[in-house]
C-alpha cells in the first residue's frame, strides 16, 4: 500500500474513533444513553480490519432500478407531520414509485425557476408536500431518462441533492437548491394538487430536518433529515465466486460473449483473458479490469453523446455485472467526470441506508468512455447480505451535535467477513 493510500486508511480511521467517540461522551454527559450505552460497538484495530474475507456466494441478487434513486424521502402531511424513510429500502422503494409521478409532472410542467430566500424554502418545508435528497449530487437534465420528464433548459441544468414537490390548494410548486451556488429556487407547475391523494396513509414517524432541532452543527446540515431509531443491521461481506465465474460474467456484460479468447494465469492470483477487441484481468479479491484495445482514433469523426446517454452506458454494464451479484445491496450512481475526450462514471455499493466503503477507497464500478465507447472499467464484485443482527448506535440528534454537521450511515470492508453499521461525516 502506498503511503498516500495508508494515510488515507488511518484519516478515515480516525474520524470514525474520534465520531464515535465524541457522540459516547456527549451521551455520558445528558445522560441519555445510560440505558445502552454497554451495547455501543467498540473499534478493533487496523490490523482486524485488514483480515481477509471468508466464504464464497454464488451470483445472483439485486438489479439496479435507475442508476440513483433517492437516499431518502419525507412526506409532509397537511398538519405538517413527516414521515421519512432512509433505512428500510423496502419502503422507500414504495414511496418512491407511488410519488414518483409527483416529480415527474412537477419537473416536466415547470416555468423557468426564479431565485428565492433561504426563509421561503424553509418556509415551503413546512408545509405539505414530497421532498426527494440525492445522495450525491444530480444533475435535473441526467433525471430526464430516469423519470421520462421533459424539463425546459433552464431547469435541466441545474445540479442538486435535494428537490421538494409543495403542494398547493390547485397546483404544486417545485423547490431546490442548487448544489454548487447554494442558491434556492422556485418554480411554478402545472402539476395538479389532486395527486395528493393516498399520501395521507402513511403517518407521521418523527422524522424532522436539522434546522428544526437547535442543535449545535445544524446550522452546518440544516436540510440533514433526522430520523428517529438506533439499531442498524450488521451485514455479511463474501466473494462472489472463482475467478473463471467472474470473467464470464464480465464477458457477456460487455459483450463480447460471441468473440474468440484464449486465458492464462499471471502468478497464482490473476486471470487473464485476451480477446481480438480486449483483455480482462480478475484479481483474487474479487476486483476485475476491463480494457478494450480497438479505440477509434480521434479524426474518425466519434459519436458525442450527452451526459444522461454517458451514465445510461455505463449503468447498463454496471447493471449486467456487479449489480447481478451483490446481494441485498444496491449499486448507486456516484459521480460524473469528464477530461477532453474521456468521461468517468463512478457508482458504489449502499445497503440499509448506508454507504458500504471498500478496502483502498474502491468503487464499485467505474467505468471510463472515450469516443462514446466504452474503453476501460474497473468492477469490484462483492455479495452483501443481512446477518440478521443489529448493532445500536447513538441517535441521530447526538451523532449530529458529535460530528457538527452532516453524518451518514457507513460500513467499512476492509475484508473483514460481519460488517457492522458506524456513523462517519459525510463527503466522497
Amino acid at each position: 500500500m502506498s503511503k498516500a493510500k495508508r494515510a488515507l486508511e488511518w484519516a478515515k480511521t480516525l474520524i470514525i474513533v474520534l465520531l464515535s467517540t465524541s457522540a459516547i461522551l456527549l451521551a455520558w454527559q445528558t445522560g441519555l444513553f445510560n440505558d445502552y450505552l454497554a451495547a455501543l460497538p467498540l473499534f478493533g484495530s487496523v490490523a482486524d480490519l485488514m483480515r481477509g474475507a471468508t466464504g464464497v456466494t454464488e451470483p445472483g441478487g439485486a438489479a439496479i432500478k435507475e442508476a440513483a434513486r433517492p437516499f431518502s424521502i419525507v412526506i409532509t402531511n397537511e398538519e405538517g407531520g413527516r414521515h421519512g424513510v432512509r433505512y428500510d429500502i423496502d419502503v422507500r422503494d414504495a414511496i418512491y414509485e407511488s410519488t414518483s409521478s409527483i416529480l415527474v409532472e412537477a419537473l416536466g410542467s415547470a416555468s423557468a425557476p426564479a431565485e428565492i430566500s433561504e426563509v421561503e424554502w424553509r418556509s415551503a418545508l413546512s408545509g405539505a408536500g414530497v421532498f426527494y435528497e440525492y445522495v450525491t449530487p444530480v444533475r435535473l437534465s441526467v433525471l430526464d431518462g430516469w423519470l421520462g420528464a421533459r424539463m425546459t433548459d433552464t431547469v435541466e441544468d441545474a445540479r442538486l441533492r435535494r428537490v421538494f414537490v409543495a403542494f398547493g390548494e390547485d397546483r404544486s410548486r417545485l423547490y431546490y437548491q442548487e448544489h454548487d451556488s447554494g442558491i434556492f429556487y422556485g418554480a411554478d407547475t402545472a402539476s395538479a394538487a389532486g395527486k395528493t391523494q393516498g399520501l395521507e396513509t402513511y403517518a407521521a414517524n418523527g422524522a424532522v430536518f436539522a434546522f428544526e432541532t437547535g442543535i449545535t452543527g445544524s446550522e452546518n446540515a440544516p436540510y440533514m433529515l433526522i430520523m428517529p431509531g438506533i439499531d442498524h443491521p450488521d451485514v455479511r461481506a463474501a466473494s462472489v465466486g472463482s475467478s473463471e465465474t467472474l470473467l464470464q460474467i464480465a464477458i457477456s456484460a460487455f459483450g463480447h460473449e460471441n468473440e474468440t479468447y484464449t486465458t492464462y494465469y499471471l502468478g497464482a492470483d490473476t486471470l487473464v483473458c485476451v480477446g481480438t477487441q480486449f483483455n480482462i484481468r480478475i484479481f483474487t479479491d474479487g476486483r476485475v479490469m476491463y480494457r478494450r484495445t480497438d479505440i477509434p482514433a480521434p479524426d474518425e469523426e466519434p459519436r458525442d453523446p450527452g451526459k444522461s446517454e454517458l451514465i445510461e452506458m455505463a449503468r447498463i454494464i454496471v447493471a449486467d455485472s456487479v449489480g447481478e451479484t451483490c446481494g441485498s445491496a444496491d449499486v448507486v450512481f456516484e459521480s460524473f467526470e469528464s477530461d477532453g475526450d474521456a468521461a468517468y462514471v463512478t457508482f458504489g455499493y449502499y445497503i440499509a441506508g448506508g454507504r458500504v466503503f471498500l478496502y483502498e477507497d474502491r468503487h464499485a464500478a467505474k467505468i471510463t468512455i472515450t469516443y462514446g465507447m466504452v474503453t476501460e472499467s474497473e468492477l469490484f464484485f462483492g455479495n452483501f447480505t443481512f446477518t440478521g443482527e443489529y448493532t445500536r448506535l447513538p441517535p441521530e440528534r447526538q451523532a449530529l451535535a458529535a460530528a457538527g454537521g452532516e453524518f451518514m450511515l457507513c460500513y467499512s470492508d476492509t475484508g473483514t467477513e460481519i460488517l457492522q453499521p458506524f456513523w462517519v461525516k459525510y463527503g466522497f
